[in-house]
Parts: C-alpha cells; sequence; structure tokens
C-alpha cells in the first residue's frame, strides 16, 4: 500500500512523501496526497526513558494502551516503557506481557535497575535494590536496555554478557569504574547528573568518562533536573550526536498536581514538579515535546534538538528509525511554525490531528 503526504516543509524546503508498506519510499513531487500545508516535519520522537502518564505507569504491568496513546498524541512514536526498582518476580511478569498496542510502538522495556546502588538510589524504593544477578536477567523477556551501576559485585560479567544496551545510572562509581564498565560495554549514561557524581576539576566521574570513552548521554531537558546551561553545557561537549533527550515522564505527566505513586512510594507534584521530599526530585511531569520544545527555547538549534529526540535514541538502540530518508521506518510528525503539534503518523497512517 502506497499513499502520499504534500507539502511536508523539511530542511526549510517543501516536498512531498511517499510511503510504501510503511516505509519512506520517496521525497519529491507527487501528484496526490494529504495536504499537510507546510508544516514543519520531523522525525517521530522516540523517549528511551518514560515511566507513564495520565495516572498510568508502565511498573503497573497493566494499561500500557493507554500510556501508547498518550504517547502518539504527543508527538512520540516509538518507546521505551520504563519500569523501576520492584520486586523482580514483578518484573518478570511486566516483561512478558503482550504490549502490541494501538499508538506509540513499544520497542521493549528499560529496567531501571533493580540493580543500582543504594546510596544513589534517588526515587527508586530501596527495599529491592540489589546487585546484578545475570541469571535472574537472562529470565526476562522483551529488555532492550538496563539502567546498571558498575561499581557493584558482579557488574563487568553482566554488563559483558546481559544481551541488551547498559546505561549507567543511580551509581557511586568514579571515572576510572565508569571507564571500564564502557570497555566492558555499557554505551550511555542514565539521566546524567542525576543520581550519580558530579564532574570536578581533579574528578571528572562518569561524566568525565563518557565523554572520553565517546558515550550517549541521557538528558532530562524539562529545564528543572537540569540547569539551561549545564544543558547547553552537554550539548556542546557531546554534540548532537551522543546527546539524547528523554523526559523520565511519571504518572503525574498530563494530570494536575497531587498525591501520586512512584514504584511503591508517594510521591507529590507542586507546580508541575515531582518531588519524593523536598530534596528529591522523582521523575518529571514533562513530555518529550515539552523536552525538545525546552531545549530550543535555551538556544540549542531546532534540528539538533529534534534530532537528540530521535535519530540519537535510534542509533543508540540500533533502530531502523529516527530518519527522513528513503528506507526507514515512516515515522513523523508535523508542527506549526511555534512547534505546536498537528499531526502524529506511525508507520505512515495519520495517528493523531
Amino acid at each position: 500500500m502506497t499513499n502520499y503526504f504534500k507539502n511536508a516543509l523539511i530542511g526549510g524546503k517543501l516536498t512531498d512523501i511517499e510511503i510504501t508498506d510503511g516505509k519512506f519510499t520517496g521525497f519529491g513531487k507527487f501528484e496526490d496526497g494529504f495536504d499537510l500545508k507546510g508544516l514543519k516535519v520531523y522525525p517521530g520522537l522516540i523517549d528511551i526513558h518514560t515511566h507513564g502518564c495520565m495516572g498510568f505507569d508502565a511498573s503497573d504491568g497493566e494499561n500500557l494502551d493507554k500510556i501508547c496513546k498518550f504517547m502518539a498524541k504527543n508527538g512520540v512514536t516509538s518507546f521505551l516503557p520504563t519500569t523501576m526498582t520492584i520486586d523482580t518476580k514483578k518484573l518478570a511478569e511486566i516483561f512478558s506481557a503482550d504490549f502490541e498496542k494501538s499508538g506509540a510502538e513499544i520497542l521493549g522495556y528499560h529496567a531501571e535497575g533493580p540493580y543500582i546502588n543504594i546510596n544513589k538510589k534517588g526515587a527508586q524504593n530501596g527495599e529491592f535494590v540489589k546487585n546484578p544477578d545475570l541469571d535472574e536477567f537472562k529470565s526476562f523477556e522483551n529488555v532492550k536496555m538496563i539502567t546498571v551501576a558498575p561499581e557493584l559485585e558482579g557488574s563487568e560479567e553482566f554488563i559483558k554478557n546481559c544481551g541488551c544496551v547498559v546505561s549507567i545510572g543511580h551509581t557511586d562509581a568514579d571515572y576510572e569504574t565508569v571507564c571500564n564498565a564502557a570497555e566492558w560495554g555499557a554505551k550511555c549514561l542514565t539521566h546524567t547528573f542525576n543520581a550519580m557524581n558530579g564532574i570536578h576539576h581533579r574528578e571528572p566521574g562518569p561524566i568525565g568518562a563518557a565523554l572520553e570513552k565517546d558515550m550517549y548521554i541521557q538528558v532530562i531537558c524539562d529545564g528543572l533536573h537540569i540547569h539551561k546551561s549545564i544543558i547547553n553545557l552537554l550539548y556542546k561537549a557531546f554534540g548532537s550526536e551522543k546527546m539524547i533527550i528523554i523526559s523520565d515522564s511519571m504518572r503525574a505527566c498530563g494530570l494536575p498536581d497531587g498525591i501520586y505513586d512512584l514504584g511503591g512510594q508517594n510521591v507529590t507534584v507542586k507546580n508541575k514538579t515531582a518531588y519524593l521530599d523536598e530534596n528529591t526530585l522523582a521523575g518529571s511531569c514533562s513530555t518529550l515535546l515539552d523536552c525538545v520544545k525546552k531545549c530550543v527555547e535555551f538556544g540549542i538549534c531546532e534540528q539538533d534538538a529534534f534530532k537528540m529526540a530521535s535519530q540519537t535514541p535510534a542509533e543508540l538502540l540500533n533502530l531502523n528509525k529516527g530518519q527522513l530518508k528513503v528506507g526507514f521506518d515512516a515515522d513523523f510528525i508535523a508542527l506549526d511554525e511555534n512547534l505546536n503539534l498537528k499531526y502524529t503518523v506511525i508507520n505512515g497512517q495519520i495517528f493523531y490531528n
């Protein structure tokens, strides 16, 4: 099946789009098609770190269909539902459940724990924190990414053999340990600066190691977790090729202030900011598109901001997504000049307008 979209503004130039069987097959001039009327077109957004929205959470093990629909209505065309550090028997049930849903495509899961450092647990539930267990992890299904603290006993064997993308986070690791983890196969940092050691001029920590080892970094760009000057610093240091914008959204995303659950713990949301306590942020209440817009507001090039939420995470996960090129999956979004979402297209079909 072939369909067409007319008058898409891509890279400042108007062009038409041809899509066959869910793939981009041509860009140029075609006779018929759905008229986008000069809307800006970017690849569909890919959120590799999101816990939930609209009262639902990946750790609930249910209502994924509602999360998928919300994601699509907010410009995300594929994502990794991200679980908290909870009981591993519950995790096994969640990972094995059917995730073929309507809306944004579920690519697999991001397990944020339980193999993390208790001293850097942040909003994670310390009751379920443990050392890496490769045999246990091998019994899990559909985990595409896992957050691990590499200083824990058993981490080297785990990182080398777990078979999925390893991201370093909720960690007390120093520079040398993260350099070693990169050599073992770790590819990324989880919510950079949050729940890890920062940068000191004699102790560069995980972030210095990630820069030296050419790792990817996830950054929560809601304007609350990271100061705008640090977002710009990371962008200038790592570039759009290695910096990935994430939402780290929790179930309060899309809902009013109030008391919400996160991994079995109460979280207070006030002025759209989620707190476990007065000193601990607990996920965000922002969508990924909100975070992309914040990056643009902070002075990051618009093209790069969208790239860091589409092409770059796709490259980390080795996906055929995130680029408006022939042969790639036909996932894209269309926005007005103020970056307000007008259409979400998934596999060549309009899901939202």
